[in-house]
């Protein structure tokens, strides 16, 4: 049995779950998310307890635990989203380097001759706190957030692969928090050889 798996998943109140066919349909006050379940794996909507029960009938079998742990943890994800939602924390590093929003799109300015742009997807959210750099010590701050859990760590992933942070100075775009191993640069000796 899935350790994962076993556990019920709990409905806070303003989260409605429907059940049709293969179909989990999780609605509440951010928004509405749907996702078709395995033929194997069964579901089960407890709407007294306000409990939603993943079931797996073949425990012997590797697929169908692996099946089970993944489908519960993207229901108990749909459900934290459409309640509390998703967000990601994003630094960038490096003078002169820059992000604003412009017409759906964001715009980058990471050290590269030409601006970069990315189109921000349908349902995601970004949030600039700072702009712009200031030096190499104080970042620019943005928030990606959103109801999808896997959308908006894509979304992150996708925005940190543009200029990832180099090991010398630690410039680039990167999580908040991350932790960014620093490399020494070319040590000079003085005197002649």
């Amino acid at each position: 049995m899935s350790r994962v798996g076993k556990k019920p998943i709990t409905i806070p109140k303003g989260v409605g779950v429907e059940q049709g066919g293969l179909c989990i349909k999780v609605s509440g006050p951010l928004g509405t998310l749907q996702m078709d379940c395995h033929p194997r794996i069964k579901v089960k909507i407890d709407g007294s307890a306000e409990k939603v029960v993943v079931e797996n009938e073949r425990p012997e079998v590797h697929q169908d635990r692996q099946l089970h742990g993944t489908t519960r943890a993207l229901i108990a994800n749909m459900v934290t989203g459409v309640s509390k939602g998703f967000e990601k924390k994003m630094e960038i590093y490096g003078t002169g380097c820059s992000v604003k929003e412009q017409g759906g799109k964001l715009v980058f300015q990471v050290g590269f001759c030409h601006p970069v742009q990315k189109p921000v997807p349908k349902g995601i959210k970004v949030t600039i706190e700072a702009g712009a750099t200031r030096g190499d010590d104080v970042p620019a701050k943005f928030t990606i957030s959103g109801i999808d859990k896997s959308l908006v760590g894509q979304f992150a992933a996708d925005v940190r692969k543009i200029r990832p942070p180099e090991p010398y100075k630690g410039k680039g775009i990167r999580y908040a928090g991350e932790y960014v191993r620093r490399k020494v640069g070319k040590a000079f000796t003085s005197g002649a050889i």
